[in-house]
């Protein structure tokens, strides 16, 4: 290749480089972006804020023991092996895996399985896990433990996460004692 070659070549990629740069700088200047004073369009029922509704207070939960009454422990096993073995386990004197071991859980203390790093939002929870406390965290684990690890959105029907808690129930030596609807 002779040094004329090699000329033209760096001169196309100053070119089309200083083209770019124009092009650039030009639409920069002609296109004046305003943020709106206004919504373009009122939807009816949706937040004022532009967070989406984020700051609004999240919708009570239906009270639990009126759901364990007519609850399945099948379709809790069911739904728990589905959505939750991929990073606990059930079995007694499991191991911890990415989750903690869940056999006996319900009327342990929070952030108490042996052998698994609980992240501060958990460790910070007082008392034991109950029913109340295991439906609001399969409901979302992110609102009842600020800070958790645990990226798992929850579990919406209310039916289906009293199956899972029946489930979690009857993995113990003497299950906890249901409560009254």
């Amino acid at each position: 290749m002779d040094s004329m070659e090699l000329n033209k070549g760096m001169a196309a990629v100053l070119i089309a480089g200083i083209a770019f740069f124009m092009t650039g700088f030009i639409g920069a200047n002609i296109v004046r972006v305003e943020p709106l004073h206004h919504t373009a369009i009122e939807i009816k029922g949706a937040a004022d804020d532009h967070g989406g509704g984020k700051d609004a207070a999240p919708a009570a939960l239906t009270p639990i023991a009126p759901l364990l009454a007519k609850a399945d422990p099948a379709m809790g096993e069911s739904t728990a092996k589905k959505l939750c073995a991929s990073c606990h386990t059930f079995a007694e004197g499991g191991k911890a895996g990415v989750g903690p071991n869940l056999y006996g859980v319900l009327g342990q203390p929070h952030g108490a399985a042996a052998g698994f790093n609980y992240s501060a939002g958990l460790k910070g929870k007082s008392g034991p896990w109950t029913y109340e406390a295991l439906n609001a965290w399969l409901n979302k684990p992110s609102a009842y433990a600020q800070g958790t690890r645990m990226a798992f959105a929850g579990i919406k029907s209310d039916q289906q996460r009293a199956d899972v808690i029946v489930y979690l129930r009857s993995l113990a030596k003497s299950p906890e004692p249901l409560p009254a609807p």
